[in-house]
């Protein structure tokens, strides 16, 4: 791992009812080891509009370790790479391992199996977590719960991380998991009940969405596109993919400029 490493910080977040938006900035920083585990749908976005180029610029600059699960890699290559209608994707998707812009998980010394073995823990909190109607609410798959148990994994050894992922009930349950329990009480018009016990589980864990991996690679000049409303294309393809941000916070974040 080199010396010179870089960290993305927040420097301004605007609250949006559950959700936030956050204005981030790449700086250097030295000495700690750094990563960023990337879930499913934050690669499905890119790859699917055609940008995981930024991934590979963000990577250079980033000097730290771009992480996946095998979990995850069953999701993003493995399984669609057999199904014609997402092969594209999967393979742009195994580009990026082929070149090394994102590393399994074992590139830190952390072995899949004790991974897998961590995610069927945390899986099985979250999804005892909420209950309404007499029964569990399931929460997370082991996509999401892999990242959770890498991240996990990796504070533990000293390596500051973050989670790339824009499915919004994993961000909830991380950083409000307070609003998930209205959320679901809207939903199912019943009472929800949660075990609050629960919630140190997950308590300082770091996330980022895709639409904010894109604003950096926007801000630090990374994107090759140079005419018309870039950042607004760039944040509205995102979320018609599937990144969890609304319109407002997509608005607000395009004044930070």
């Amino acid at each position: 791992m080199k010396t010179q490493t870089m960290q993305i910080q927040k420097s301004k977040q605007i609250s949006k009812g559950p959700v936030l938006v956050q204005k981030q900035r790449i700086q250097s920083n030295k000495g700690a080891e750094k990563a960023i585990i990337f879930d499913s749908g934050a690669l499905i976005s890119f790859s699917m509009n055609g940008i995981t180029d930024i991934l590979r610029k963000l990577k250079e600059k980033f000097s730290g370790k771009f992480l996946i699960t095998s979990e995850v890699k069953q999701e993003v290559v493995d399984t669609p790479i057999k199904i014609k209608r997402f092969e594209l994707e999967a393979l742009k998707i195994k580009q990026l391992l082929d070149e090394g812009v994102l590393e399994m998980s074992s590139s830190m010394g952390i072995k899949d199996s004790d991974v897998t073995k961590r995610m069927n823990e945390i899986k099985n909190i979250a999804n005892t977590s909420f209950s309404g109607r007499g029964r569990d609410i399931n929460l997370l798959h082991i996509g999401e719960s892999s990242c959770l148990a890498l991240s996990r994994m990796l504070t533990e050894k000293g390596v500051r991380n973050i989670i790339a992922i824009d499915e919004r009930t994993t961000r909830l349950l991380v950083e409000k998991p307070e609003n998930l329990k209205r959320i679901f009480e809207e939903k199912m018009n019943t009472k929800v009940t949660i075990k609050n016990q629960n919630f140190k589980t997950f308590s300082g864990i770091k996330i980022v969405r895709s639409t904010e991996l894109a604003y950096v690679a926007y801000k630090k000049g990374l994107v090759n596109l140079k005419n018309g409303n870039v950042l607004d294309a760039l944040l509205y393809a995102l979320k018609l993919k599937g990144a969890a941000i609304s319109r407002e916070e997509i608005e607000e974040a395009k004044k930070l400029r």
